[in-house]
């Protein structure tokens, strides 16, 4: 269908997803939240899609943050009520069991960071900018970034940037762990390489690479103990598949595996 503010193009079993208000720097806006949140879902129940790449139209910005004009019309509860709507929606892409690959070029701040930082990998080139200004704004980061922000690069260095409302280079975003890869060459190196890495994703067998997202993403919250037993009940129930029979066959009669998803 065709959407709004989004651009959607399917190369092989990888989507191509990209934000497409490049006259506002991709400014998160209801409408283009709401399209979002319909095509992750069709993404999802999608089995030809096995990996997704998250990008921003003009070359100027992923997404700039959340659009300012709606964003001051809000009251309290209208925020709070905005503040979940956005956080589940996040969290929908962060626990999506096909890999979320976002591609930064130029500003990613704000909501822009906060949706960065729910994808399963961040890739970015030298253009990239980062940060949450929302203190600038009498404000806090309200779409997850005061929550993952921290578990991505540790307490301190969260708080500076949160505290300041700094925008850190892509290098500096690098160095402490807010992106992934850093690929210095232009626009079309970076999507090169992501397409790249999506496809090299998409290659596994779709089963396993949900239940690593489900490991990672349930076992961070518990205590090791309890994590590792989850692993080992994931690990089981693998072992029970057609793809994991598939690809142990495969392995022992030196072939290429053919994944059937089940």
């Amino acid at each position: 269908m065709t959407y709004e503010t989004l651009l959607l193009e399917i190369d092989a079993n990888v989507a191509l997803l990209t934000l497409n208000r490049p006259s506002v720097l991709n400014a998160l806006n209801a409408t283009l939240l709401r399209e979002l949140d319909h095509v992750i879902q069709e993404l999802a129940a999608n089995p030809a899609i096995r990996a997704i790449i998250l990008r921003g139209a003009g070359g100027k910005a992923f997404a700039a943050g959340a659009d300012i004009s709606e964003l001051a019309a809000l009251d309290p509860g209208q925020a709070e009520q905005q503040s979940l709507r956005t956080q589940q929606l996040f969290r929908r892409i962060e626990t999506l069991p096909k890999p979320v690959l976002a591609c930064i070029e130029g500003y990613a701040l704000g909501g822009g960071c906060e949706l960065a930082m729910a994808c399963t990998v961040r890739l970015a080139n030298s253009s990239a900018r980062l940060g949450q200004p929302e203190i600038k704004l009498g404000l806090i980061a309200g779409y997850g970034g005061s929550q993952r922000l921290p578990r991505l690069v540790g307490r301190g260095a969260a708080l500076k940037l949160l505290l300041t409302g700094a925008v850190i280079d892509a290098t500096e975003a690098y160095r402490i762990g807010l992106i992934d890869e850093l690929v210095e060459a232009g626009s079309d190196a970076l999507l090169a390489r992501a397409l790249e890495l999506a496809h090299l994703i998409a290659s596994m067998p779709p089963l396993a690479l949900a239940a690593a997202i489900e490991s990672v993403d349930q076992g961070a919250g518990l205590p090791l103990d309890e994590a590792l037993a989850l692993e080992a009940r994931i690990f089981g129930r693998l072992c029970g598949t057609d793809d994991k029979r598939e690809g142990t066959r495969a392995f022992l009669e030196k072939r290429q595996p053919v994944w059937s998803g089940r």
